[in-house]
């Protein structure tokens, strides 16, 4: 089979490179998928140059990406064969493993292949992975959000702007934070209010529009960097959920602030999510999608020959949606 794998850390175009593997035979408990779609993420960008500290991939060889969507093609022992044939869509496929989904083919745990709703696309499905996973549960961790404010910062990004859907669709007024020249789309996306993440009055707004009381949750893309400001903009018991800080990783926290008003922090990693919970996310996801709620953001589709162009992609920023490839 057709595989993009890398041996060593490094950009894109150094390590990055085509090759010919054997397609794997489904182990006991596992499915053998033939894929038409893989999701590339920010996240299979960093481990392929490498995490602080780290020298080495965690594997002698990776094929990248845990994202990705097709057909259930062979099942091995203590699966039913009646999922031969399913269309379904991938999580984790590449979290611990070496082999991910930029591939023709992936065998994986049979719950890790989840089938797809008749009626949503085998590309819509490739970015409920990492995105619609992060944004669901950001969202509807603790339950329900009808009559609550929620604050989307980082609303035109790919969790961000599904989190403005799920939100919306769950009954939530949405204060959405963007740069300018995206905030029509993060109004389209059903947020009420959208402000410029840049505001120096940023607080004070958010505050004005919940009458003084401050949001009732806050999903954060860089905590680091705003946890100070984020205290000032929730209510009393508010809650925090935290599924990034790439600019500043060792945040110093405002102890006292968070105290008084008993605000709790939630810091979200999508690949650990119990198994109850995610099954609770995924209903989720298949729900706001079939009624035509979510529609998820595709920035741009490569070939899989143009794999490494994907990740440079990725590299270069100002994304407004996921970025796929094209398998099939």
């Amino acid at each position: 089979m057709r595989a993009f794998t890398y041996s060593s850390l490094g950009p894109a175009a150094s390590v990055l490179t085509m090759a010919d593997l054997p397609t794997p035979d489904p182990a006991a408990g596992e499915v053998l998928v033939r894929l038409a779609w893989s999701g590339a993420n920010p996240s299979d960008v960093k481990s392929r140059m490498g995490r602080p500290g780290q020298t080495a991939p965690a594997f002698p060889l990776i094929v990248p990406h845990s994202d990705g969507a097709g057909q259930i093609v062979a099942v091995g022992e203590r699966v039913s064969a009646d999922r031969i044939g399913q269309r379904v869509w991938i999580w984790n496929g590449q979290w611990q493993r070496a082999m991910g989904t930029a591939a023709d083919y992936i065998a994986l745990p049979a719950a890790q292949a989840v089938p797809l709703p008749d009626a949503v696309s085998l590309d819509a499905g490739t970015c409920l992975g990492i995105p619609g996973l992060t944004a669901a549960e950001s969202v509807f961790r603790d339950g329900d959000v009808t009559g609550q404010t929620l604050l989307v910062s980082g609303g035109a990004g790919a969790v961000g702007h599904n989190a403005v859907q799920l939100a919306t669709w769950g009954g939530a007024t949405v204060i959405a934070t963007c740069a300018p020249e995206a905030m029509d789309r993060v109004r389209a996306a059903g947020a009420q209010h959208v402000l410029d993440y840049r505001d120096p009055d940023l607080a004070a707004r958010v505050l004005d529009l919940t009458g003084g009381r401050g949001v009732d949750r806050a999903i954060e893309p860089e905590f680091g960097v705003n946890a100070a400001m984020l205290a000032a903009m929730l209510r009393d018991g508010g809650i925090v959920a935290a599924y990034g800080s790439a600019l500043n990783m060792t945040p110093e926290l405002p102890f006292r602030s968070y105290l008084f008003k008993a605000i709790t922090v939630e810091f979200l990693l999508v690949y650990i999510t119990p198994l109850p919970l995610r099954a609770q996310m995924i209903t989720r996801l298949h729900d706001a999608l079939t009624s035509g709620a979510l529609v998820p953001a595709i920035h741009a589709r490569f070939a899989l020959a143009d794999t490494i162009a994907a990740h440079q992609c990725i590299e270069a920023g100002k994304r407004a949606g996921a970025v796929l490839i094209d398998v099939g």
